[in-house]
């Protein structure tokens, strides 16, 4: 039988509507893994050497910030919800936000207990997984909210940090976000924004890409209120089955919001 079904010649043909990946329960393990996996969930036996250093993104990426308490924290894109309860060791409050709802509803379910999932291995093999808040997070001051990041609420206030991981190239309009991240950071305040640069079309439209380099591009773009402190990159690693991973290099950036 041919795909699409055979229709008559004069109407459009019909196809099925994509699902956004990223409510799909594969997805779903697979960044639960990614973010409360241990090394020796995550990585195969024998692991190539410096395999190991991709693991435990979501936590390096929060080690950009400058040392030290802050009052208030906004993690956008916080998909499972690691990292914000990593900003939750030196923010009083911590609200993340994600487009997808199963991301949301997973990262609040962490905070209360362990969260049960399965990691693919190979074919029909599959084990059963728990993810667990680590020692020391408590997410008595973390929350969780879905929201879009090119339309975000209007009143979030100013935050003292603001972390966005692997968000600005998934997003079909990134620079909405850049033209609102002056009202969200405080003055003084810092913004980490880590991305891989893989600026896709299914994601992205063309046109809305940077011109030229990622990095030129966010300095024309937020240097007008930002201040450029540090660069630098943080590999990862997505764990899809006992033999398949994804490596790779995100490009690391952290500034700080100018006065006035």
């Amino acid at each position: 039988m041919p795909w699409p079904p055979a229709a008559d010649p004069h109407e459009p043909p019909s196809f099925p509507l994509l699902v956004n990946p990223y409510e799909t329960d594969r997805l779903l393990a697979e960044y639960l893994l990614f973010h409360y996996g241990t090394a020796a969930e995550v990585l195969p036996p024998n692991s190539p050497q410096g395999m190991g250093a991709a693991v435990d993104f979501a936590v390096r990426t929060v080690g950009h910030f400058t040392a030290g308490p802050v009052v208030r924290a906004l993690d956008l894109g916080c998909a499972v919800g690691r990292s914000s309860y990593e900003l939750g060791l030196t923010s009083q409050q911590v609200l993340g936000i994600d487009f997808s709802q199963n991301f949301v509803r997973a990262a609040q379910g962490i905070g209360a207990g362990p969260v049960r999932y399965i990691r693919q291995d190979e074919g029909h093999l599959r084990t059963q997984m728990t993810a667990n808040l680590p020692p020391g997070l408590e997410g008595k001051q973390v929350s969780f909210e879905a929201g879009d990041a090119m339309n975000l609420r209007s009143d979030l206030g100013a935050f003292d940090r603001v972390h966005a991981a692997n968000l600005l190239c998934r997003l079909s309009e990134p620079l909405k976000l850049l033209q609102r991240l002056p009202e969200l950071v405080k003055p003084g305040g810092e913004l980490v924004l880590a991305t891989p640069c893989t600026w896709l079309e299914e994601y992205t439209p063309p046109d809305n890409w940077p011109p030229g380099g990622t990095l030129e591009w966010l300095k024309l773009n937020l240097e007008p209120s930002f201040e450029l402190l540090r660069q630098g990159d943080e590999p990862f690693l997505i764990r899809e089955t006992a033999r398949k991973y994804q490596w790779t290099r995100s490009q690391v950036s952290v500034w700080r919001r100018k006065s006035g």
